[in-house]
């Protein structure tokens, strides 16, 4: 890789903030990228898509949840320069019908960039850091995906993935499964915050809860239905089968979840 910056965009958020971070102490320089950071980017606002991706040699991209990818930033991208291209993408797309995020695959592999694409499972930090962390206080977590297991995977794990991927060689044209070492069901998940929270925590499986739980804080029936629609797809495809790509990627493994929870135990309190 060139001396040229490496753009991040959500560099505020979970694993955009990490891959920044980390970049940074490696050395590489990092233009970070945020709707309301020193270096503006807007997926709303084309006109702060040029400044941002000026000179740059390579872009982490993601958008967040509900956001499309949009192509014509990724035409822009390569036509000022930018020579690879990291997606932060999800696990199980394809069953649980994700458009948005094939259809982000689908335009980056025809980008002309190099590309990698980081199929992540479930981020640890959803629970302290994301959606889940009032769920957490309350001592319920309610989500329809029964007890199969998934393999939650840690968001600074995510962030090595990418930093290798942005500014190493053999990367380009895969298509990576992040997962953390081991699946745990939501229920095991609970127990474990539970333990280190130090008040129960339970997991609520029943598909109206969640449908209740969602209208409560805002989101409309309709879509907390589809939702429940997707989580049963997941549901359906059995317990998740840890990857070992972090392991081969960044040559140290994965960290568990019980070591994430102990770190993220203060958010809880």
């Amino acid at each position: 890789m060139t001396r040229r910056p490496i753009l991040v965009l959500g560099a505020t958020g979970s694993t955009g903030r990490r891959v920044a971070a980390l970049l940074g102490e490696h050395g590489y320089p990092v233009r970070a990228a945020s709707r309301r950071g020193r270096v503006r980017f807007d997926w709303a606002d084309p006109s702060s898509w040029e400044g941002a991706v000026d000179g740059a040699a390579a872009v982490y991209l993601m958008a967040p949840d509900g956001v499309p990818i949009d192509a014509e930033f990724v035409k822009l991208a390569v036509r000022r320069g930018v020579r690879r291209i990291v997606l932060l993408s999800s696990g199980a797309i394809e069953e649980m019908g994700d458009t948005r995020l094939l259809e982000a695959e689908r335009v980056v592999k025809g980008s002309g960039a190099e590309w990698t694409v980081l199929r992540c499972d479930w981020f640890d930090q959803n629970f302290d850091e994301g959606f889940l962390v009032e769920a957490v206080r309350a001592g319920e977590i309610a989500l329809p995906v029964g007890q199969v297991r998934q393999a939650f995977v840690d968001a600074d794990d995510v962030a090595a993935v990418a930093v290798a991927a942005l500014t190493g060689d053999g990367h380009a044209g895969r298509v990576y499964r992040v997962t953390g070492p081991e699946a745990l069901s939501f229920g095991e998940v609970a127990g474990v915050i539970g333990r280190v929270a130090g008040y129960p925590v339970r997991h609520e499986p029943d598909p109206e809860a969640f449908v209740r739980a969602q209208v409560a804080a805002g989101l409309p029936r309709q879509a907390a239905e589809g939702a429940v629609a997707a989580f049963a797809a997941l549901a359906a495809m059995g317990d998740a089968v840890p990857s070992d790509d972090v392991r081969r990627v960044t040559g140290r493994a994965p960290r568990p979840f019980s070591d994430y929870a102990a770190r993220a135990a203060p958010a809880w309190a």
